[in-house]
């Protein structure tokens, strides 16, 4: 029986050799480039470097270019940072979440502890000594016992939470000198790899920048974003005031008798934003003539329109309705993108000239002749003709509705813009935020699923795309905006873990996209279940699940 396995090297053509049973996959790689990849695919999964392979395979060495080596060192460096600041003070409590331009915040929760530009300076020393020296962050694993005495110690009282809804029996930690932690990621091998990053001291705690994957491992320059700004800090407001700042915090709130109260409350912070929409609208409406509605995919645009559309005929104001969608242009007349593929998210995908047209022409009062986009053949068709009002704005609704393109021939007084996107502010723990991308991609794998018969591996797939589109098409406008809605309802994952789920399951560990999966489920699994039979009929969520009275 051999003790050597074939290996073929991805990156570089024509590289297939033997190497010995249980040899990592950092140690196949030449020593001059190891610090030069940080995750590896092995047969098309995501392995990290530091794992031993015995059996034959393909390999494919990722550079930081790559989502699941750039996520890996944007968690490994939440691991440093967290190290550096206990080595400096082990009593510091830190909360990270992520924030304005691409970038983590790091906040001091710990009482009468204030920061500022000399202890940024200090974490950067800490942090730097402790890159210098290289240290191996080795994953181990534990029982749950030995990793309750390991949170103990190093004050995470936090991830001791989260540990009583684990249903393994055994916990992977990552070891580094004497520290221990954990950040639901794969790690980079060693402290040495972390070498590129940005501390900014950012009132009441610090900006951290990373290499970002969809800017081929650059780090983007800090923009400032008011806008986006304050919808983040009213969100961590509204989590802290409620309570559901971390999963185990709302799952304490599913286990109380308390149930409905809570939905409720969470329907009614939506229900509060949409009323005071409502009341900006009204006072201007001699002005507006057009609300335009954007925001990135599942954000629930579709329910939020039509509850807008209700709350506006409530105070008098009769709006209509137009889709950007039936501005099309026919399937067969559109070129393929530099990737190969239809772009259907490119605002040259609309016919942006005739959609201005018909917005001057119903505001100047004349009848207009609709297009209507049929998706069964592709193609444009005639659709229904209308007139509108002159007290009746137009409402739009989609990726494109805030781009001043698609509105140039209308005056900028006349519009009022939303931006709208679910900004969820819950942690597995302080030191492991969740992504409002994950949330948005559970959100529309279940609507895939429920809706358009589609397997989660193929919503997935295509998220890539969906999100090039979005920092290409969507993103750019948000500050533009009059009013931002955020959309997340804070007991929403205790419900999409019932659809979700099962869909993520069925994706195997040889698959391409399973590292996706899995990371979903890591998060998923942590979650109570929630009756879905408290979910009102006009509820947001009706838009994934099902079961809305807008029939969306």
């Amino acid at each position: 029986m051999t003790d050597k396995i074939k290996i073929k090297i991805l990156n570089f053509p024509d590289s297939l050799e033997e190497v010995s049973k249980g040899t990592t996959l950092l140690n196949i790689l030449p020593t001059s480039l190891r610090k030069k990849y940080y995750v590896c695919l092995v047969n098309g999964r995501a392995r990290e470097l530091s794992f031993k392979i015995s059996f034959d395979a393909n390999l494919e060495y990722l550079e930081l270019n790559h989502s699941e080596a750039g996520k890996a060192y944007e968690a490994s460096l939440r691991f440093l940072i967290a190290m550096a600041l206990y080595e400096i003070n082990p009593k510091l409590n830190i909360r990270f979440s992520y924030n304005v331009s691409r970038s983590i915040f790091c906040e001091f929760i710990s009482k009468d502890f204030k920061c500022d530009s000399s202890f940024v300076n200090q974490l950067s020393e800490k942090m730097n000594e402790i890159i210098e020296k290289d240290l191996p962050i080795e994953r181990v694993t534990v029982s749950n016992n030995e990793a309750s005495e390991l949170y103990k110690k190093f004050n995470m009282s936090d991830k001791l939470d989260i540990l009583t809804y684990r249903p393994e029996k055994d916990v992977h930690l990552y070891k580094c000198g004497n520290y221990y932690n954990y950040m639901h990621s794969y790690m980079v091998p060693s402290t040495g790899y972390l070498t590129r990053y940005v501390l900014k001291p950012y009132a009441p705690g610090i900006i951290i920048q990373y290499p970002r994957y969809e800017l081929n491992g650059d780090i983007p320059t800090f923009i400032e974003a008011p806008i986006y700004g304050r919808t983040i800090k009213a969100a961590r407001s509204w989590a802290e005031m409620i309570g559901t700042h971390t999963i185990y915090h709302i799952n304490e709130k599913i286990e109380e008798k308390t149930i409905n109260d809570f939905v409720q409350i969470c329907e009614t912070k939506h229900n509060n934003m949409i009323a005071e929409l409502g009341e900006l609208i009204k006072k201007d409406i001699e002005n507006i003539r057009l609300i335009a509605i954007a925001g990135p995919s599942s954000s629930g645009k579709t329910t939020f329109s039509n509850r807008l559309r209700i709350e506006l005929m409530s105070r008098g104001i009769k709006p209509v309705m137009i889709s950007i969608d039936d501005y099309y242009i026919d399937r067969d007349k559109i070129l393929p993108n530099e990737f190969g593929e239809l772009d259907l998210e490119d605002i040259n995908t609309i016919d942006v000239d005739l959609f201005n047209q018909h917005l001057y022409a119903l505001i100047n009062g004349e009848e207009v002749e609709l297009p209507h986009f049929d998706f069964t053949i592709a193609k444009r068709v005639k659709g229904k003709k209308i007139k509108v009002d002159p007290s009746s704005p137009i409402i739009i609704e989609g990726i494109h509705a805030l781009n001043e393109l698609m509105s140039s021939s209308i005056p900028k007084h006349q519009k009022f813009k939303i931006f709208i996107s679910p900004q969820i502010q819950v942690n597995i723990d302080n030191h492991s935020p969740m992504s409002t991308t994950d949330l948005r991609l559970i959100r529309r794998i279940v609507r895939d699923s429920e809706f358009r018969n589609a397997p989660a591996v193929k919503t997935i797939s295509m998220w890539p795309s969906v999100r090039r589109g979005e920092f290409k098409w969507i993103y750019p406008h948000q500050e533009q905006s009059d009013y931002v809605f955020n959309s997340e309802l804070s007991y929403e994952l205790c419900i999409l873990k019932k659809y979700a789920l099962p869909l993520l399951k069925e994706i195997k560990p040889d698959d391409q996209y399973y590292p996706v999966a899995n990371r979903l489920i890591k998060y998923l699994k942590y979650f109570k279940p929630l009756d879905e039979s408290l979910i009102p009929c006009n509820s947001l969520l009706r838009e994934f699940i099902g079961g809305s009275c807008f029939n969306v």
